[in-house]
């Protein structure tokens, strides 16, 4: 992917993941040490009033992929969010973003958005990235 390849407005393809499932969530904290029983065990999150929910981290994740699905991770500089609403096991999430400014110096500003099956936003945010200018590969190219 190119600088020259991106406009502001221009979509990427959407991310499409699996519904979350309790496996999932026990994996999950397995794996980042977050053992929180308001992600594991339903009577805890009963008590708590909210039912089981998803690491927030577990869908910051997905959202890094979808990014990093779009743009080269090399490329990739920044990554800023806001986590919006809690995820529960069962929802499907969606990974949505577009192209919000570009710069002269090949830098992007991008948009990111995890979506349930509903369109409600969990997360929210925004990164950067510097990306490869085909004027300036072909200049390199044509020095050889």
């Amino acid at each position: 992917m190119f600088y020259e390849d991106l406009n502001v407005g221009d979509s990427f393809p959407v991310l499409k993941k699996e519904p979350i499932t309790r496996v999932q969530l026990v994996k999950y904290a397995g794996a980042s040490g977050d053992f929180n029983p308001l992600h594991t065990v339903e009577e805890v999150g009963e008590q708590a009033g909210t039912g089981l929910i998803a690491h927030g981290m577990l869908i910051m994740g997905m959202v890094s992929q979808g990014v990093t699905t779009w743009i080269p991770r090399k490329n990739v500089s920044k990554l800023k969010v806001r986590f919006q609403k809690m995820t529960k096991p069962g929802e499907a999430i969606e990974i949505v973003g577009k192209v919000l400014e570009k710069h002269d110096d090949n830098k992007i500003v991008g948009e990111v958005v995890a979506l349930n099956d509903k369109g409600e936003v969990k997360v929210a945010g925004t990164f950067e990235a510097k990306l490869p200018s085909k004027v300036e590969q072909n200049l390199v190219g044509n020095q050889r």
